[in-house]
């Protein structure tokens, strides 16, 4: 694989398994995305009403060719005079640690500044996860500031790091 083949596109109805297996597979989304037991259905819903592309969030598939490698994903975070997008990325343990995760983020925060008027992307990941906070920054992203106890995850409360990207940046 070539990173770059890697690729993001709509999420198909026939990838929601490779999806719920972040919400249901602990080894799938371990180390740092595995939340406990949630709602297995709340994506179906969301791809039966918009194909999980909204207004105000939506993820997208990362693949390589026909290998599904993960998703990513955004949501509007709203301020009093305009709003940004926070994005994450949650990849297949074989994906990690090849370099798709800092591309997938690259095209995502390209499409993002294409097609809406957004000024700043935001990222955040746990303190612990250096591999990702590399990935972002290899992206293009600045390391703005530590979030204490913001996650809480496997019985504990944990640290965050804020990561943000302005279009400014990609000129």
């Amino acid at each position: 694989m070539s990173i770059g083949d890697v690729t993001l596109r709509p999420v198909a109805e026939d990838d929601l398994p490779v999806m719920e297996r972040f919400l249901t597979e602990p080894e799938a989304a371990a180390p740092f995305q595995w939340f406990g037991w949630r709602d297995l259905g709340r994506w179906r819903r969301q791809w039966a009403e918009n194909g999980l592309l909204g207004d105000d969030a939506g993820y997208l598939m990362v693949v390589c060719g026909a290998e599904r490698l993960g998703f990513v994903a955004w949501r509007k975070v709203p301020t009093p005079m305009a709003f940004y997008w926070n994005m994450g990325i949650c990849l297949l343990k074989e994906a990690r640690g090849r370099g798709v995760g800092t591309e997938a983020q690259r095209q995502l925060v390209r499409y993002l500044f294409a097609h809406t008027t957004v000024v700043r992307i935001e990222a955040d990941t746990e303190a612990e996860n250096i591999a990702e906070q590399r990935a972002l920054e290899k992206a293009g992203f600045t390391r703005e500031g530590v979030l204490r106890s913001v996650v809480f995850r496997d019985g504990r409360w944990r640290d965050g790091v804020r990561y943000s990207i302005l279009r400014e940046d990609l000129a």
